[in-house]
């Protein structure tokens, strides 16, 4: 009997492994999809609001995103991304802070960075929840800075909310408005030109 119920135990094991491996190309898929959406040739106009698990309120601001590049205006923050180096200015200081930024710090202001990070070292699921696709995205490794995600996609894939998790806290981005623009590659770098009394803090 104790033979039996191994035997039993042991198909179950293996039908859920399965399932799951199935569940996680799925995820990778539709995720694959999104990208390709995401990875217009000229650039795209997103506007989005955000929020934050460790502080009230909330925020909403405009993204233009061509590739990996990405510039965020919000009412507080203006952010700059050409690839490689970061740009944020404060508004209250009159500061720009200048840093090469982790995955969790792009994540943080474009909800997009995560096409550059879910190939990679995280468990992939998904469920769908009326006419949405959540994918959850954990890190196998615990240090990782984004330790956490889910994904929501529309039926078609276009992406609808990021929401991760960095230590305890959690962000929220959910996106509003999407359309395809043409962008200048120019419009990705700090202009120095626009801001002329702010104070340059490179943390490099």
């Amino acid at each position: 009997m104790k033979i039996i119920k191994c035997f039993f135990l042991l198909v179950i094991l293996m039908f859920s492994s399965e399932l799951y491996s199935q569940n996680s190309k799925q995820a990778k898929i539709c995720l694959d999809k999104a990208t390709a959406i995401i990875n217009n040739k000229e650039g795209l106009q997103v506007y989005f609001s955000m929020s934050k698990s460790d502080i009230g309120g909330g925020t909403s601001g405009n993204l233009a995103i061509k590739g990996n590049k990405f510039m965020a205006i919000t009412p507080l923050v203006s952010v700059w991304f050409d690839g490689k180096t970061q740009w944020a200015y404060t508004k209250s200081t009159n500061e720009v802070s200048v840093f090469n930024p982790t995955e969790a710090q792009r994540l943080s202001i474009n909800p997009y960075s995560f096409i550059s990070i879910y190939k990679n070292g995280y468990m992939l699921s998904m469920t769908i929840t009326g006419n949405q696709k959540v994918i959850h995205m954990l890190a196998q490794n615990k240090k990782r800075s984004v330790s956490e995600a889910y994904i929501t996609l529309s039926m078609s894939n276009q992406l609808k909310q990021v929401k991760m998790r960095k230590g305890g806290k959690w962000t929220i981005i959910k996106i509003i408005r999407i359309k395809t623009k043409k962008l200048n590659d120019a419009i990705f770098k700090f202009n120095k030109k626009l801001y002329p009394k702010a104070e340059i803090v490179d943390m490099r």
